[in-house]
């Protein structure tokens, strides 16, 4: 199947929000991306057009960008484009989104600490959990997964700041990224 993979480089716009579905965590934000050009009469930087896409993350990538992630972080985020069109209220809706394969701090506007993640418990109760230098650094889903059900969710839209899971499990303290 042939599928469009970008990458993206702006600043996190909206605070992740993070759910614990049926199918697995889940987080969403928004991303402005601005294009900045040189503007030869005012000799200076300019900015141009922002474009805004909504960033999808699923599984581990959803726990750890939640968990990371804070309103104005600069960001690179690689990911299947997802172009939609909607009719609501009469009005011709369009949206941009990207299914993350991958999100990282742009390291050349600042730095970044990284600190591994906890993996789930995968073994047994009488089986013992392998070692964590021997575990593969890949993703454990598949890229045959259909997507979430974001319809069984009914206050998904609303992303209260006082909802029960709108915070990911383990989430880093205040201060440290």
């Amino acid at each position: 199947m042939n599928e469009t993979i970008i990458c993206a480089v702006g600043n996190v716009a909206t605070r992740p929000v993070y759910r614990e579905l049926a199918s697995g965590p889940s987080a969403r934000f928004r991303l402005a991306v601005t294009a900045r050009y040189f503007d030869r009469e005012k000799k200076a930087w300019s900015d141009g057009h922002t474009n805004f896409f909504t960033v999808w993350a699923n599984r581990q990538l959803a726990t750890n960008a939640a968990a990371s992630l804070a309103v104005g972080d600069p960001v690179v985020v690689q990911g299947r484009l997802k172009v939609r069109s909607d009719v609501r209220e009469g009005q011709s809706w369009t949206s941009a989104d990207i299914d993350a394969l991958a999100i990282g701090h742009d390291l050349a506007r600042g730095t970044s600490a990284f600190r591994r993640g906890h993996r789930p418990e995968a073994a047994g109760p009488d089986q013992p959990r392998p070692d964590a230098e021997s575990e593969p650094h890949s993703d454990s889903g598949s890229d045959s997964e259909s997507e979430p059900d974001w319809e069984s969710e009914p206050d998904w839209e609303s992303g209260t700041a006082g909802e029960a899971g709108t915070a990911p499990p383990e989430s880093v303290p205040a201060g440290v990224t």
